[in-house]
């Protein structure tokens, strides 16, 4: 049984990670930006100015390293081949490798010192391989990235060196950890190398997260003198897997710091959330089978639907937009007049679905609260959902709609099939509804 203990660190941890600001050692609010994602329920666990635009650094060399993992899969490059590094790439400027023009270097070994080196020369020699021409490949990664829905990032080259119109933000950056994970499993293990050797030299990650931090295994750091210190972080425990996004630190130290703090809270708050479930589940009430149904089909009708629902089932809508103010920005002054609304457009699976699941309709908001409580363990994939009793007025009469919001498609249908195989009602509910 859950103690009462227990469910006051519950509270603790999530006031840590929510109230979680830059010590005075991240002050400088024109370079810092952090994010932190459950990259399985898509659940953001903490966001600050998330969406202001910061560079890169080396941290491009994330896509550099996506757009030749799919060289790789399509075939058009293997591990073994040879990469030759052309005048151009040998006088990047450091961190590098080395070369002198018309050396060569395999395709894994430029993984590995792209990975842990942040090898500059390393960066441009691939990009002229797989472009043509580092600009060429330079406008490749913006249009993969606006594939993968990185709507605010711009790539100038394939290395992160300065370019004041290379520019990203660390909700874009954490989108492009996911696909990486994602699109590549074969090859993410390539972020989990704590060293690489080349010419006789053992050269260390810079991510010094990796293999000290339980379940950390990648990504990648960067660094230029306009950035600051940045990082990327996965980190994987049980069932949750986190992305962490740091940018703007003041030094490798502090940054590292800071996202190992925030990974932390992270799983803290994960897990004691999964307690408090628990516990409310195995407290709340019984309530009778059959009156549920009673309600949910008077909900149903309700509706007004152009067909049947049927359990599991839900119509389509027009794509909603999910915003997710951060919370300094909620409490900065308004000094200008706000933008024009974009147009809706469907979130990626990385942040809050919009979808729902509907298990009853009931008399009071308690009633359909007890049954939310009830139900939550019935299924792994109310786990990132969020709970929900909504007023709805039927035929004069209130009712409270037992909801599980904040899902996407997939883990709505999901959900339903559990909830079904343990012979409780339900129905999905699509974006609007």
């Amino acid at each position: 049984m859950v103690t009462a203990r227990r469910l006051l660190l519950s509270l603790l941890a999530l006031a840590a990670l929510l109230l979680a600001t830059p010590d005075n050692a991240h002050a400088d609010t024109s370079r810092y930006a952090a994010f932190v994602v459950d990259e399985n329920s898509g659940v953001v666990l903490h966001s600050r100015r998330s969406e202001a635009a910061r560079y890169p650094a080396s941290l491009t060399k994330m896509m550099t390293l996506y757009m030749l993992f799919d060289a790789i899969e399509q075939g058009e490059i293997g591990l073994n081949d040879q990469i030759r590094v052309s005048a151009n790439a040998a006088n990047a400027v450091p961190s590098r490798l080395g070369f002198t023009a018309g050396d060569t270097i395999s395709v894994e070994d430029a993984i590995g010192a792209l990975v842990v080196k942040s090898a500059n020369d390393v960066a441009v020699a691939v990009g002229e391989r797989l472009g043509g021409g580092e600009s060429r490949f330079a406008e490749m990664m913006t249009q993969t990235a606006r594939e993968l829905g990185l709507e605010n990032t711009t790539f100038r080259n394939a290395s992160g060196l300065p370019d004041r119109r290379q520019t990203t933000t660390a909700r874009d950056m954490a989108r492009l950890a996911v696909a990486l994970h994602r699109d590549f499993p074969d090859y993410f293990e390539y972020f989990n190398t704590e060293s690489f050797r080349w010419n006789g030299r053992t050269y260390r990650n810079h991510n010094t997260l990796v293999g000290r931090v339980a379940g950390v295994d990648g990504l990648k750091t960067g660094y230029i003198r306009a950035s600051g210190f940045n990082v990327v972080v996965s980190a994987e425990r049980g069932e949750h897997r986190l992305v962490a996004v740091v940018m703007g630190g003041p030094s490798a130290a502090s940054r590292d710091a800071h996202a190992e703090e925030l990974i932390e809270a992270a799983f803290a708050t994960l897990e004691q959330r999964e307690d408090t479930r628990l516990f409310a589940a195995l407290s709340s009430p019984r309530i009778s089978p059959m009156r549920q149904q009673e309600l949910i089909a008077i909900d149903v009708a309700a509706l007004h639907l152009a067909a049947p629902t049927d359990v599991g089932s839900g119509q389509t809508a027009p794509p909603v937009q999910v915003v997710l103010a951060d919370e300094d920005e909620l409490q900065a002054p308004v000094t200008q007049q706000a933008a024009p609304a974009r147009p809706a457009t469907a979130e990626p699976d990385l942040l809050r679905g919009a979808w729902s699941v509907q298990v009853g309709a009931y008399n009071s908001a308690d009633a359909a609260h007890q049954q939310l409580q009830r139900v939550t363990g019935f299924s792994l994939a109310l786990n990132a959902a969020q709970p929900a009793a909504r007023a709805v007025d039927v035929a004069g009469d209130r009712l409270w709609r037992a909801r599980f919001e904040a899902l996407t498609e997939t883990e709505a249908r999901r959900a339903c099939n559990d909830l079904s195989a343990r012979s409780q009602a339900c129905f999905t509910v699509a974006p609007g509804r």
